[in-house]
C-alpha cells in the first residue's frame, strides 16, 4: 500500500518513485502507478496534466528531498558523528534492503537519469536538482564535523557518486559487496578530511 496518510496526488508521486527505482522509467506505466497508489486512473490526468514526464520529474524531486531529509536522521542516530559514519549510514539503507528482501531496487533519481536525461531536458534538470538537494545537507553535515567548507561539497559529491555507482554494481551482481566495499575504502579518506585543530 502506498500509505494512507498521503492524499491521492502524494501517493501517486510516491508510487512512481517506488516503481521507477524497481523497474526504471520505461517499464513504469501510468496505469501501474495508479494501481500501486490505489488511486483512480482518471486522477492521473487531473493531477499530472503534463503526463508521464511531469510525474517522473515530481517523483525524482520527491526522492531528492527524501534523501536530503534522511541526512538529519542519520546524524541524530550517531552518538559522535563522523564523515565515515554518515557515509556508512547512507549506504546501510541499501545493504539492509538486500538483507531483508534478498534483492536491491535502485535509486529513482539514478534510474530517471539513465533512462531519460538524454531525451527529456526537464527530467535531466529534475535529476540534477535532486542530486543537489541531497548533496547540500551532506556537505553541511561534513562542515559541521570539521571538514573545511572548500572540501565539503566535493566530498558530498564523492559520497553520493560512490553510493550510486556501488548500488548499480550491487544490483548487477545481485550481491551487496560493492556497497560494503565503498564504505570500507572511502571511510578513512572521509575521516582524514576533518580539520585537526
Amino acid at each position: 500500500m502506498a500509505g494512507s496518510r498521503r492524499g491521492p496526488r502524494e501517493r501517486m508521486v510516491f508510487s512512481a518513485a517506488q516503481l521507477i527505482r524497481r523497474d526504471g522509467v520505461g517499464a513504469t506505466g501510468m496505469r501501474d502507478v495508479a494501481a500501486h497508489a490505489e488511486a483512480p486512473r482518471g486522477s492521473l490526468q487531473h493531477y499530472f496534466p503534463g503526463g508521464k514526464e511531469q510525474l517522473v520529474n515530481e517523483a525524482v524531486a520527491w526522492a531528492g528531498r527524501y534523501a536530503a531529509r534522511r541526512v538529519a536522521r542519520f546524524l541524530a542516530g550517531m552518538a559522535e558523528p563522523t564523515p565515515s559514519g554518515l557515509f556508512a549510514a547512507m549506504v546501510r539503507q541499501w545493504t539492509e534492503e538486500y538483507e531483508t528482501a534478498g534483492h536491491l531496487s535502485g535509486c529513482p533519481v539514478a534510474a530517471a537519469t539513465v533512462d531519460c536525461a538524454s531525451s527529456a531536458a526537464s527530467t535531466r534538470q529534475a535529476a540534477a536538482t535532486a542530486f543537489a538537494t541531497w548533496a547540500r545537507p551532506v556537505a553541511e553535515a561534513l562542515t559541521g564535523m570539521g571538514v573545511p567548507a572548500d572540501r565539503a561539497g566535493s566530498l558530498a559529491t564523492l559520497m553520493i557518486s560512490a553510493l550510486e555507482g556501488a548500488l548499480i554494481i550491487a544490483r548487477a551482481e545481485a550481491d551487496p559487496r560493492a556497497l560494503t566495499t565503498v564504505v570500507r575504502e572511502l571511510g578513512p579518506l572521509l575521516d582524514a578530511a576533518v580539520r585537526k585543530d
